[in-house]
Protein backbone atom coordinates (compact mmCIF):
# COMPACT_ATOMS: atom_id res chain seq x y z
CA UNK A 1 0.00 0.00 0.00
CA UNK A 2 1.24 3.07 -0.87
CA UNK A 3 2.08 5.67 1.99
CA UNK A 4 1.44 9.18 2.04
CA UNK A 5 4.19 11.87 2.89
CA UNK A 6 2.85 15.20 4.72
CA UNK A 7 3.98 18.48 4.99
CA UNK A 8 4.80 18.45 8.78
CA UNK A 9 3.73 20.92 11.54
CA UNK A 10 6.93 21.30 13.25
CA UNK A 11 5.87 23.79 16.01
CA UNK A 12 2.65 24.73 17.72
CA UNK A 13 1.97 28.03 16.07
CA UNK A 14 2.65 26.51 12.60
CA UNK A 15 0.21 26.52 10.28
CA UNK A 16 1.38 26.02 6.80
CA UNK A 17 4.54 26.58 4.96
CA UNK A 18 5.68 25.91 1.17
CA UNK A 19 7.93 23.14 -0.21
CA UNK A 20 10.59 25.70 -1.62
CA UNK A 21 12.75 22.06 -3.21
CA UNK A 22 12.26 18.62 -3.93
CA UNK A 23 15.18 16.62 -3.53
CA UNK A 24 13.47 13.28 -4.71
CA UNK A 25 11.72 13.47 -7.96
CA UNK A 26 9.40 10.97 -9.03
CA UNK A 27 10.88 7.65 -9.58
CA UNK A 28 13.75 8.16 -7.62
CA UNK A 29 13.80 5.00 -4.76
CA UNK A 30 13.84 6.26 -1.34
CA UNK A 31 14.95 4.92 1.85
CA UNK A 32 14.37 5.62 4.99
CA UNK A 33 15.84 8.92 6.23
CA UNK A 34 16.79 10.15 2.69
CA UNK A 35 15.70 13.75 2.19
CA UNK A 36 12.77 14.41 0.16
CA UNK A 37 12.03 17.83 0.27
CA UNK A 38 13.16 21.35 2.00
CA UNK A 39 10.53 23.51 2.82
CA UNK A 40 10.14 26.87 4.28
CA UNK A 41 7.75 28.04 6.96
CA UNK A 42 7.65 31.79 8.35
CA UNK A 43 10.19 30.69 11.07
CA UNK A 44 12.77 28.11 9.29
CA UNK A 45 13.80 26.69 6.46
CA UNK A 46 14.02 22.98 6.82
CA UNK A 47 15.11 19.83 4.94
CA UNK A 48 12.23 17.16 5.62
CA UNK A 49 13.87 13.23 5.96
CA UNK A 50 11.66 10.15 5.04
CA UNK A 51 10.18 7.73 6.86
CA UNK A 52 9.37 4.92 4.23
CA UNK A 53 11.27 2.95 1.66
CA UNK A 54 10.29 2.19 -1.40
CA UNK A 55 9.92 4.88 -4.43
CA UNK A 56 8.31 8.14 -4.66
CA UNK A 57 5.50 7.70 -6.96
CA UNK A 58 3.39 10.73 -6.86
CA UNK A 59 4.58 14.41 -5.92
CA UNK A 60 1.51 16.03 -5.65
CA UNK A 61 2.66 19.59 -4.04
CA UNK A 62 4.79 21.56 -6.41
CA UNK A 63 7.44 23.91 -5.43
CA UNK A 64 6.26 27.44 -4.60
CA UNK A 65 2.67 26.47 -3.35
CA UNK A 66 1.57 26.90 0.49
CA UNK A 67 -0.17 24.38 1.98
CA UNK A 68 -1.05 23.67 5.36
CA UNK A 69 0.50 21.76 7.64
CA UNK A 70 -0.65 18.07 7.55
CA UNK A 71 -1.06 17.83 3.69
CA UNK A 72 -0.38 15.02 2.14
CA UNK A 73 2.71 15.94 -0.39
CA UNK A 74 3.53 12.69 -2.17
CA UNK A 75 3.27 9.21 -2.25
CA UNK A 76 5.97 6.78 -1.57
CA UNK A 77 5.30 3.11 -2.62
CA UNK A 78 5.98 0.32 -5.11
CA UNK A 79 5.93 1.24 -8.77
CA UNK A 80 2.78 0.42 -10.06
CA UNK A 81 0.36 0.18 -7.10
CA UNK A 82 -2.70 2.32 -7.15
CA UNK A 83 -2.78 5.40 -5.05
CA UNK A 84 -5.38 6.28 -2.80
CA UNK A 85 -7.71 9.33 -3.90
CA UNK A 86 -7.42 12.37 -1.63
CA UNK A 87 -9.11 15.81 -1.09
CA UNK A 88 -7.99 18.94 -1.88
CA UNK A 89 -6.31 21.09 1.11
CA UNK A 90 -8.40 24.09 2.84
CA UNK A 91 -6.20 27.26 3.88
CA UNK A 92 -6.14 27.88 7.24
CA UNK A 93 -6.88 31.22 8.59
CA UNK A 94 -4.27 33.14 10.13
CA UNK A 95 -4.18 32.73 14.22
CA UNK A 96 -5.00 35.61 16.19
CA UNK A 97 -2.13 34.63 18.63
CA UNK A 98 0.79 34.99 16.55
CA UNK A 99 3.97 35.21 18.59
CA UNK A 100 7.34 38.06 18.03
CA UNK A 101 9.36 34.55 16.79
CA UNK A 102 6.79 34.61 13.74
CA UNK A 103 8.24 36.82 11.98
CA UNK A 104 12.02 35.14 12.34
CA UNK A 105 13.82 32.34 10.37
CA UNK A 106 16.44 29.82 10.95
CA UNK A 107 18.52 28.95 8.23
CA UNK A 108 18.24 24.86 6.75
CA UNK A 109 19.52 22.45 8.78
CA UNK A 110 17.38 20.93 10.90
CA UNK A 111 16.02 17.61 9.40
CA UNK A 112 12.03 16.75 11.10
CA UNK A 113 10.82 13.02 10.23
CA UNK A 114 8.07 12.28 7.87
CA UNK A 115 5.68 10.54 9.72
CA UNK A 116 2.02 8.68 8.20
CA UNK A 117 -1.10 10.77 8.80
CA UNK A 118 -4.86 9.81 9.09
CA UNK A 119 -6.27 12.92 8.34
CA UNK A 120 -5.18 13.29 4.42
CA UNK A 121 -5.67 16.50 2.92
CA UNK A 122 -3.99 17.45 -0.56
CA UNK A 123 -4.14 19.29 -3.66
CA UNK A 124 -5.27 17.07 -6.80
CA UNK A 125 -2.36 16.23 -9.01
CA UNK A 126 -4.16 17.60 -11.46
CA UNK A 127 -3.66 21.32 -10.07
CA UNK A 128 -1.79 23.73 -11.72
CA UNK A 129 1.63 24.57 -9.79
CA UNK A 130 2.95 28.04 -9.19
CA UNK A 131 6.69 27.02 -9.53
CA UNK A 132 8.82 29.97 -9.29
CA UNK A 133 11.57 29.87 -12.19
CA UNK A 134 14.70 30.92 -12.16
CA UNK A 135 14.46 33.41 -14.77
CA UNK A 136 12.93 36.61 -14.44
CA UNK A 137 9.96 37.80 -16.77
CA UNK A 138 10.85 40.36 -19.16
CA UNK A 139 9.66 43.08 -18.25
CA UNK A 140 6.56 43.67 -15.43
CA UNK A 141 3.92 44.66 -17.91
CA UNK A 142 0.50 46.13 -16.05
CA UNK A 143 -2.00 43.07 -15.89
CA UNK A 144 -4.20 44.10 -18.40
CA UNK A 145 -1.61 44.40 -21.00
CA UNK A 146 -2.03 42.33 -24.26
CA UNK A 147 0.37 41.54 -26.52
CA UNK A 148 0.41 39.38 -29.90
CA UNK A 149 2.78 36.45 -30.16
CA UNK A 150 4.70 37.85 -32.58
CA UNK A 151 4.92 41.39 -30.84
CA UNK A 152 6.37 39.19 -28.04
CA UNK A 153 8.95 36.88 -29.62
CA UNK A 154 10.04 40.71 -31.09
CA UNK A 155 9.97 42.25 -27.34
CA UNK A 156 12.05 39.28 -26.48
CA UNK A 157 14.60 39.03 -29.42
CA UNK A 158 15.33 42.87 -28.88
CA UNK A 159 15.56 42.49 -25.14
CA UNK A 160 13.74 45.47 -24.18
CA UNK A 161 10.45 45.78 -21.68
CA UNK A 162 7.25 45.59 -22.40
CA UNK A 163 5.21 48.03 -20.49
CA UNK A 164 6.28 51.39 -21.60
CA UNK A 165 4.99 50.13 -25.17
CA UNK A 166 1.77 51.62 -26.14
CA UNK A 167 -0.72 49.01 -28.25
CA UNK A 168 -3.06 50.17 -30.93
CA UNK A 169 -5.20 47.28 -31.70
CA UNK A 170 -8.42 45.96 -30.60
CA UNK A 171 -8.36 46.58 -27.02
CA UNK A 172 -5.41 48.31 -26.68
CA UNK A 173 -3.32 45.01 -28.23
CA UNK A 174 0.59 45.57 -28.59
CA UNK A 175 0.90 44.49 -32.21
CA UNK A 176 4.66 43.60 -33.77
CA UNK A 177 4.21 46.63 -35.55
CA UNK A 178 3.62 48.97 -32.18
CA UNK A 179 6.96 47.40 -31.44
CA UNK A 180 8.62 48.21 -34.19
CA UNK A 181 7.41 51.44 -33.92
CA UNK A 182 8.59 52.16 -30.31
CA UNK A 183 12.16 50.52 -30.91
CA UNK A 184 12.44 53.35 -33.41
CA UNK A 185 10.95 56.00 -31.31
CA UNK A 186 13.95 54.80 -29.06
CA UNK A 187 16.64 54.47 -31.60
CA UNK A 188 17.02 51.06 -30.53
CA UNK A 189 19.22 50.74 -34.03
CA UNK A 190 21.89 52.81 -31.93
CA UNK A 191 22.16 50.77 -28.83
CA UNK A 192 25.37 49.45 -29.61
CA UNK A 193 26.01 45.80 -27.51
CA UNK A 194 28.09 42.67 -27.75
CA UNK A 195 26.74 39.49 -28.68
CA UNK A 196 27.07 38.16 -25.61
CA UNK A 197 25.20 41.14 -23.16
CA UNK A 198 22.55 40.87 -25.55
CA UNK A 199 22.04 37.14 -24.84
CA UNK A 200 22.58 37.73 -21.34
CA UNK A 201 20.04 40.70 -21.14
CA UNK A 202 17.14 37.97 -23.55
CA UNK A 203 18.08 35.60 -20.61
CA UNK A 204 17.77 37.58 -17.94
CA UNK A 205 15.03 40.19 -18.52
CA UNK A 206 17.01 43.22 -18.73
CA UNK A 207 16.03 45.90 -21.06
CA UNK A 208 19.27 47.48 -22.77
CA UNK A 209 17.58 50.61 -23.30
CA UNK A 210 17.60 51.58 -19.84
CA UNK A 211 21.09 50.06 -19.88
CA UNK A 212 24.51 51.74 -19.31
CA UNK A 213 27.55 50.81 -21.40
CA UNK A 214 30.96 50.91 -20.05
CA UNK A 215 32.55 49.93 -23.59
CA UNK A 216 33.88 51.84 -25.91
CA UNK A 217 31.59 54.49 -27.10
CA UNK A 218 29.20 53.97 -24.38
CA UNK A 219 28.87 49.83 -26.34
CA UNK A 220 27.15 47.64 -23.70
CA UNK A 221 29.16 45.15 -22.47
CA UNK A 222 28.53 41.86 -20.45
CA UNK A 223 29.03 43.57 -16.97
CA UNK A 224 26.94 45.94 -17.52
CA UNK A 225 24.20 43.72 -17.78
CA UNK A 226 25.29 42.04 -14.94
CA UNK A 227 25.33 45.12 -13.35
CA UNK A 228 21.51 45.64 -14.28
CA UNK A 229 20.59 42.21 -13.43
CA UNK A 230 21.29 43.06 -9.78
CA UNK A 231 19.35 46.20 -9.95
CA UNK A 232 16.47 44.02 -10.92
CA UNK A 233 13.40 43.29 -8.46
CA UNK A 234 14.07 40.87 -6.42
CA UNK A 235 11.11 38.83 -4.16
CA UNK A 236 11.80 39.11 -0.34
CA UNK A 237 12.13 35.74 0.91
CA UNK A 238 9.69 34.19 3.15
CA UNK A 239 11.26 35.26 5.83
CA UNK A 240 11.59 38.88 5.30
CA UNK A 241 8.27 39.28 4.40
CA UNK A 242 7.39 38.38 7.67
CA UNK A 243 9.74 40.27 9.12
CA UNK A 244 8.32 43.69 6.90
CA UNK A 245 4.45 42.23 7.67
CA UNK A 246 5.04 42.04 11.70
CA UNK A 247 7.06 45.03 12.60
CA UNK A 248 5.14 47.02 9.78
CA UNK A 249 1.82 46.26 12.38
CA UNK A 250 4.26 46.75 15.70
CA UNK A 251 5.04 50.17 14.73
CA UNK A 252 1.42 51.06 13.46
CA UNK A 253 -0.47 49.32 16.34
CA UNK A 254 1.85 49.71 19.36
CA UNK A 255 2.75 52.77 21.15
CA UNK A 256 6.25 53.01 21.12
CA UNK A 257 8.73 55.28 23.42
CA UNK A 258 12.17 55.28 24.01
CA UNK A 259 14.26 55.80 27.32
CA UNK A 260 18.13 56.00 26.22
CA UNK A 261 21.17 55.88 29.49
CA UNK A 262 24.51 55.20 29.35
CA UNK A 263 25.83 53.30 31.79
CA UNK A 264 29.53 53.30 33.07
CA UNK A 265 31.08 49.69 32.59
CA UNK A 266 34.73 51.01 33.46
CA UNK A 267 34.94 48.56 36.43
CA UNK A 268 32.86 45.61 34.50
CA UNK A 269 35.32 45.67 31.91
CA UNK A 270 38.32 45.33 34.11
CA UNK A 271 36.22 42.96 36.23
CA UNK A 272 35.59 40.43 33.17
CA UNK A 273 38.84 40.75 32.29
CA UNK A 274 40.24 39.14 35.84
CA UNK A 275 36.94 36.61 35.42
CA UNK A 276 39.17 35.44 31.77
CA UNK A 277 42.56 35.66 33.43
CA UNK A 278 40.56 32.81 35.70
CA UNK A 279 39.72 30.77 32.81
CA UNK A 280 36.10 32.12 32.97
CA UNK A 281 35.42 33.61 29.73
CA UNK A 282 32.04 36.06 30.33
CA UNK A 283 30.58 38.60 27.80
CA UNK A 284 29.23 42.00 28.33
CA UNK A 285 25.96 40.61 26.78
CA UNK A 286 26.15 37.90 29.58
CA UNK A 287 25.69 40.53 32.46
CA UNK A 288 23.33 42.44 30.25
CA UNK A 289 21.10 39.35 29.66
CA UNK A 290 21.21 38.65 33.38
CA UNK A 291 20.86 42.54 34.40
CA UNK A 292 17.88 42.30 32.58
CA UNK A 293 16.16 38.73 34.03
CA UNK A 294 16.45 40.54 37.61
CA UNK A 295 14.85 43.42 36.44
CA UNK A 296 11.84 41.76 34.86
CA UNK A 297 11.68 40.19 38.39
CA UNK A 298 11.29 43.21 39.88
CA UNK A 299 9.56 45.26 37.70
CA UNK A 300 6.42 42.88 37.05
CA UNK A 301 4.65 45.40 35.03
CA UNK A 302 7.46 45.24 32.27
CA UNK A 303 7.24 41.36 32.42
CA UNK A 304 3.71 41.57 31.22
CA UNK A 305 1.51 41.31 28.33
CA UNK A 306 -1.49 43.08 26.45
CA UNK A 307 -4.04 42.37 23.88
CA UNK A 308 -5.49 45.81 23.86
CA UNK A 309 -7.99 45.20 26.52
CA UNK A 310 -6.62 43.83 29.48
CA UNK A 311 -2.56 43.33 31.21
CA UNK A 312 -1.91 39.74 31.91
CA UNK A 313 1.95 39.18 34.20
CA UNK A 314 3.62 36.38 32.62
CA UNK A 315 5.15 34.73 35.64
CA UNK A 316 8.39 33.07 34.10
CA UNK A 317 10.79 35.31 32.27
CA UNK A 318 10.65 34.08 28.50
CA UNK A 319 13.83 36.42 27.36
CA UNK A 320 14.85 36.39 23.53
CA UNK A 321 18.03 36.96 22.40
CA UNK A 322 18.40 38.71 18.72
CA UNK A 323 20.98 36.68 16.92
CA UNK A 324 22.15 37.59 13.70
CA UNK A 325 22.03 35.03 11.00
CA UNK A 326 23.83 34.50 7.29
CA UNK A 327 19.59 34.88 5.95
CA UNK A 328 18.60 37.51 8.36
CA UNK A 329 17.54 37.87 11.79
CA UNK A 330 16.54 34.87 14.64
CA UNK A 331 15.10 35.19 18.54
CA UNK A 332 15.91 32.04 20.00
CA UNK A 333 14.06 31.90 23.50
CA UNK A 334 15.31 31.38 26.75
CA UNK A 335 12.39 30.24 29.07
CA UNK A 336 12.52 30.61 32.64
CA UNK A 337 15.80 32.46 32.97
CA UNK A 338 14.92 33.60 36.10
CA UNK A 339 15.28 29.96 37.54
CA UNK A 340 19.01 30.19 36.08
CA UNK A 341 22.52 30.60 38.09
CA UNK A 342 24.77 33.37 36.04
CA UNK A 343 26.93 30.34 34.81
CA UNK A 344 23.65 28.65 34.13
CA UNK A 345 22.29 31.44 31.88
CA UNK A 346 26.04 32.17 29.80
CA UNK A 347 25.99 28.50 28.77
CA UNK A 348 21.94 28.25 27.78
CA UNK A 349 22.74 31.67 25.76
CA UNK A 350 25.22 30.47 24.14
CA UNK A 351 23.98 27.18 23.59
CA UNK A 352 21.07 28.65 21.80
CA UNK A 353 23.20 31.19 19.89
CA UNK A 354 25.41 28.54 18.28
CA UNK A 355 22.11 26.26 16.96
CA UNK A 356 20.82 29.85 15.90
CA UNK A 357 23.97 30.40 13.48
CA UNK A 358 24.18 27.06 12.86
CA UNK A 359 20.73 26.54 12.09
CA UNK A 360 19.70 23.82 14.29
CA UNK A 361 16.88 26.16 16.15
CA UNK A 362 13.07 24.30 16.08
CA UNK A 363 10.67 26.85 15.69
CA UNK A 364 9.09 26.54 19.53
CA UNK A 365 12.88 27.92 20.68
CA UNK A 366 11.70 30.47 18.44
CA UNK A 367 8.47 31.10 20.17
CA UNK A 368 7.09 32.35 23.15
CA UNK A 369 9.14 35.25 24.49
CA UNK A 370 7.90 38.38 26.03
CA UNK A 371 10.93 40.80 26.17
CA UNK A 372 14.04 40.66 23.38
CA UNK A 373 17.44 41.99 24.03
CA UNK A 374 19.34 42.88 20.65
CA UNK A 375 23.10 43.98 21.47
CA UNK A 376 24.76 45.66 18.50
CA UNK A 377 27.75 46.05 20.33
CA UNK A 378 30.33 44.38 18.18
CA UNK A 379 28.80 46.32 15.34
CA UNK A 380 30.77 49.22 16.54
CA UNK A 381 27.06 51.89 17.23
CA UNK A 382 27.10 54.61 19.40
CA UNK A 383 23.24 54.03 19.94
CA UNK A 384 20.14 52.33 18.37
CA UNK A 385 16.40 52.23 18.82
CA UNK A 386 14.80 48.81 18.15
CA UNK A 387 11.02 48.04 16.91
CA UNK A 388 9.25 45.90 19.57
CA UNK A 389 8.39 42.49 18.35
CA UNK A 390 4.56 41.93 19.02
CA UNK A 391 3.36 40.08 21.30
CA UNK A 392 6.47 41.58 23.80
CA UNK A 393 6.67 44.62 25.95
CA UNK A 394 9.99 46.03 25.03
CA UNK A 395 13.06 45.45 23.62
CA UNK A 396 16.66 46.98 24.68
CA UNK A 397 18.84 47.60 22.41
CA UNK A 398 22.98 47.79 23.81
CA UNK A 399 25.27 49.93 21.88
CA UNK A 400 29.07 49.48 21.82
CA UNK A 401 31.05 50.09 24.81
CA UNK A 402 33.80 53.02 23.97
CA UNK A 403 36.04 54.55 26.07
CA UNK A 404 35.31 58.14 25.99
CA UNK A 405 35.75 61.31 28.22
CA UNK A 406 33.54 61.85 31.12
CA UNK A 407 33.08 62.93 34.46
CA UNK A 408 34.17 60.76 36.74
CA UNK A 409 34.26 61.61 40.41
CA UNK A 410 34.27 65.64 40.26
CA UNK A 411 37.12 65.16 37.48
CA UNK A 412 37.14 64.77 33.72
CA UNK A 413 38.71 60.98 33.03
CA UNK A 414 38.48 58.18 30.15
CA UNK A 415 35.54 55.95 31.08
CA UNK A 416 34.16 52.98 29.00
CA UNK A 417 30.92 53.81 28.45
CA UNK A 418 27.61 51.99 27.23
CA UNK A 419 24.58 53.48 25.60
CA UNK A 420 21.56 51.09 26.09
CA UNK A 421 17.72 52.21 24.79
CA UNK A 422 14.60 50.70 26.03
CA UNK A 423 11.69 50.99 23.28
CA UNK A 424 8.33 50.46 25.41
CA UNK A 425 4.77 49.74 24.63
CA UNK A 426 2.87 52.63 26.23
CA UNK A 427 0.08 50.89 26.97
CA UNK A 428 2.13 48.43 29.61
CA UNK A 429 4.44 50.64 30.30
CA UNK A 430 4.33 54.14 31.68
CA UNK A 431 7.47 56.80 30.96
CA UNK A 432 8.39 56.75 34.97
CA UNK A 433 8.45 53.15 35.34
CA UNK A 434 10.65 52.65 31.63
CA UNK A 435 12.86 54.93 33.38
CA UNK A 436 13.25 52.98 36.56
CA UNK A 437 13.34 49.82 34.98
CA UNK A 438 16.48 50.72 32.50
CA UNK A 439 18.17 52.60 35.14
CA UNK A 440 17.67 49.09 37.25
CA UNK A 441 19.76 47.47 34.33
CA UNK A 442 22.00 50.52 34.57
CA UNK A 443 22.74 50.29 38.47
CA UNK A 444 23.21 46.58 38.61
CA UNK A 445 25.75 46.97 35.31
CA UNK A 446 27.97 49.43 37.27
CA UNK A 447 27.91 47.37 40.40
CA UNK A 448 30.83 45.24 40.36
CA UNK A 449 30.54 44.05 44.20
CA UNK A 450 27.07 42.67 43.17
CA UNK A 451 29.16 40.61 40.30
CA UNK A 452 31.85 39.40 42.24
CA UNK A 453 29.76 37.73 44.44
CA UNK A 454 28.12 35.48 41.65
CA UNK A 455 30.82 34.45 39.72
Amino acid sequence: MAQTVIFPKLGQTMEEGAIVKWIKQEGDPVAKGDILFEIETDKANLEVESFFEGTLLKILVREGITVPVNTVVGFVGTPGEKLPEVAPPVKPEPSPAVRQSDSLAAPPSHRPTVAPSDRPAVAPSDRPATQLSDRPALAAAPAKQIISPRAKALIRECAVAAAPIRGTGPNNRVTEKDVREYLAAQKYDAVRITPAAKRLAQEKGVDILTARGSGDGGRIMIEDIERAVQRLPKAMSRMRQVIARRLTESKQTIPHFYVTVTADVTPLMKFRAECKARGVNYSVNDFVLFSVIRALEDFPGVNSSTDGKSISWRGDVDLGIAVNVDNGLVVPVLRTAQLLSLAEMREQAKALADKARSGKLTPDEMTGSGFTVSNMGMLGVDQFSAIINPGESCILAVASARETAAVFEGRLAVRTCMSMTLSADHRLVDGALGAQFINAIKSRLENVALWRGLV
